[in-house]
Formats: structure tokens, C-alpha cells, sequence
């Protein structure tokens, strides 16, 4: 973890965005990966237990904002022996910027048997240098691209935090997972004039948290009709699979910076 400046800083009650928060779109908004990030950080404080998994998270995405203090806010939702479900809310002086819904299950032991579909583990080394250097707009973390944007075939990379979410705290696995699971819809929907779809939301599913600073993520799936679109793609720690992530996207032809 670098000893740089964090993405938020905490004061009064407020998350207050550093100028690195800021998102490829525009240079006076947030991005979007940080409040899924900021809203996973607040469900796990707040309703993590050891014992329970955090096993969804969905990250509603329908407002953008530009750089202006934060607060998240949560509720616990349904608390029963196997399963709970807490929301957040994520929000500016302007108002609700965006949503969670996270569902925890209690962790036991297999259930027997051999399953019949079986995500295998990707064939990709994990890095062991810098990543390339980047031109335009540099991303406020590691990345490797193993693949070209719009390149036939499924779109991968490795990625990597480089800076804490908030002050100095360590970026937990799950929030570290989170944050990972934005750039499915970069790599997913990425076509061959660049990336012209904006996502509105991702959905992440876990099955166990990853084990590894870096995580791998491999595009598995693109559907698109009217300017509509859903990705999907495969989450990876160095030992293997861990997941999955889904997007849907709105087409966004001349680039504009808006939901």
C-alpha cells in the first residue's frame, strides 16, 4: 500500500474526496469504482461478523457527482440465521448519488458431492513488475491490460490499489473486491471505437474473498440491443477464481460525462 494521500479523508462526519478521486469522465467528478468502494467499507463495519460472508453487493450507480464531501449511510435489512441483508445510501449536498444492497451468508462446511460446471482457474501469471506507462488520463491504481481494448476475444487484465480508500486504513479484501468489480464494464463493454457504454450498476458475487493484493478480472460475456447493454466477467485472485461481476450500461456515443 502506498504512503500517499488516501481517496477520503474523514471530517465532521463527512468523507472529504481527494483530487486523485477523481473519474476519467470529467475532472470535477467522483469516480464511480470509489463509491462502490466507500459503500462496501461502510456495510462491512458496520454489519461484518465474523462467519458471515459478504457473498453479494450491488452498487447502483444513477447519479454522478462532482467533487464534493461524502457520507454513507446503512440499515440492516433482514438479520436471520443464514442470511443478512443490509443497504447503504451514498450522498452529497446535492442529494442521493447512489445505492447498495449487500447479502451476507453464514459460512459452513460442503455440502458432498461433485459439482458439474466448475469455473476453471485463467492462465495468466500474475504480474511481476510495473504496468506500462499510461498516456491521457492515468488510473488512480495498478493495472496491467493483457489484452488491447477492443481486441477480439475476452478483454483481461490484473489490477492492484495503490492508494487507502480512507485516512490510512488498510483497503480490506472485500472493499478491495469492490472496487476491482467497477472495471467490468470497461472491459466487457470496450468495442472496437473505444469504450461507448456508461454503466449504471454492477452486481458482485463472491464465494470466498480474495486472497491476494492482485486481483484478475476476464470479460466472459457482452449482449447489447437499442443502446442497452450487460456484461459479465470472471474475478480471479492469484490462486484461482473467486467470483463474478455483472454490469448494465447505457450507450454513451460522444463520450458525455453524465448518467
Amino acid at each position: 500500500m502506498s504512503s500517499t494521500s488516501a481517496f477520503f479523508t474523514r471530517k465532521q462526519g463527512e468523507l472529504i474526496p481527494s483530487p486523485h478521486a477523481r473519474g476519467p469522465w470529467s475532472p470535477d467528478m467522483l469516480h464511480g469504482r470509489l463509491l462502490g468502494g466507500l459503500a462496501a467499507r461502510a456495510l462491512e463495519e458496520a454489519h461484518g461478523e465474523p462467519g458471515l460472508h459478504f457473498a453479494r453487493l450491488t452498487v447502483d450507480l444513477f447519479r454522478n457527482s462532482p467533487m464534493l464531501p461524502v457520507t454513507v449511510e446503512t440499515t440492516l435489512v433482514r438479520d436471520g440465521r443464514r442470511i443478512r441483508v443490509a443497504d447503504a445510501v451514498i450522498s452529497t449536498e446535492q442529494g442521493v448519488i447512489g445505492r447498495a444492497s449487500a447479502v451476507l451468508l453464514r459460512q459452513s462446511g460442503p455440502p458432498g458431492g461433485a459439482q458439474t460446471l466448475v469455473t476453471p482457474a485463467w492462465d495468466e501469471p500474475a504480474p511481476d513488475g510495473p504496468p506500462a506507462e499510461w498516456t491521457g488520463w492515468r488510473p488512480p491504481f495498478d493495472l496491467w491490460r493483457l489484452t488491447e481494448w477492443g481486441a477480439p476475444g475476452p478483454g483481461r487484465a490484473w489490477m492492484r490499489e495503490t492508494y487507502p480508500l480512507v485516512d490510512e486504513e488498510a483497503v480490506s479484501p472485500f472493499v478491495r473486491a469492490a472496487l476491482a468489480a467497477d472495471f467490468a464494464s470497461p472491459l466487457s463493454n470496450a468495442g472496437t471505437d473505444g469504450l461507448r457504454f456508461i454503466n449504471a450498476d454492477y452486481t458482485l458475487t463472491l464465494a470466498r474473498l480474495p486472497d491476494s493484493d492482485v486481483l484478475g478480472i476476464e470479460a466472459t460475456g457482452h449482449v447489447n440491443a437499442a443502446g442497452v447493454a450487460t456484461g459479465q466477467v470472471t474475478l480471479h485472485d492469484t490462486t484461482g477464481p473467486i467470483g463474478f461481476c455483472t454490469v448494465t450500461a447505457v450507450a454513451n456515443p460522444a463520450g458525455i460525462a453524465g448518467r
